[in-house]
């Protein structure tokens, strides 16, 4: 079987969230000489992603989405496992959380699974987050991204909370912000200050892709 061959079918392994068979063909393709970075951004990346759109488009639903995102973490893992170590690069940091006050965080564990997939290291904090959590948890790791979901018009104003916080703390600078959850939008995120605003898990990937100089 061909390169292109193999890529295709690591693509066609997170469509069909199928874990086991995910990590048969990584070692297929790493056997077959296939750097492990092109695996992953050749093969199962474009998976993932189709996976997303899919599901934004209403014809996946979230058990089979999150299938996906488990199935790309473990070939991801397997691919990394091979890297030389001179190509090995430091993670990204993200902290991520559901603002206080708000206990929805399915949004948020789906932007968690994706960013786990493709290689991030991420700091979930969960749900009913403190502020002030947030922003020890960005001094604590130099997280390079922090995320925060509100699904309420009464507690997306603690997103406006936190950028005045990281500026006080003096990490601004330092770390970049994205806001998402159903009330908030584009003009929400410039209006507070944040670098972006994620519409979906998969655009929320991206943008922090963006935000990292990883697109």
């Amino acid at each position: 079987m061909g390169n292109e061959a193999l890529l295709a079918e690591a693509k066609q392994t997170i469509i069909d969230y199928d874990k086991d068979k995910a990590a048969a063909v990584a070692q297929k393709a790493l056997a077959a000489g296939i750097n492990p970075n092109e695996i992953i951004t050749a093969g199962f990346v474009p998976g993932i992603t189709e996976v997303g759109d899919l599901f934004d488009r209403g014809r996946l639903f979230l058990p089979e989405l999150m299938l996906a995102a488990e199935a790309m973490k473990t070939a991801s893992a397997i691919c990394m496992e091979a890297l030389p170590a001179s190509e090995v690069k430091a993670a990204k940091k993200v902290v991520i959380g559901t603002v206080e006050g708000d206990v929805h965080d399915i949004g948020k564990s789906m932007v968690v699974s994706f960013l786990l997939a493709n290689g991030f290291e991420v700091y979930d904090l969960g749900r009913d987050v403190p502020i002030a959590d947030f922003v020890k948890k960005v001094q604590e790791v130099g997280a390079d991204v922090v995320g925060s979901s509100a699904l309420l018009t009464t507690t997306m104003q603690n997103q406006k909370v936190l950028e005045e916080e990281l500026k006080k703390a003096g990490l601004r600078g330092k770390v970049k912000t994205i806001v998402g959850g159903a009330p908030c939008n584009d003009p929400w995120a410039k209006r507070i200050g944040a670098d972006a605003y994620a519409e979906s898990a998969v655009d929320g990937l991206n943008k922090i892709k963006e935000l990292t100089g990883l697109a």
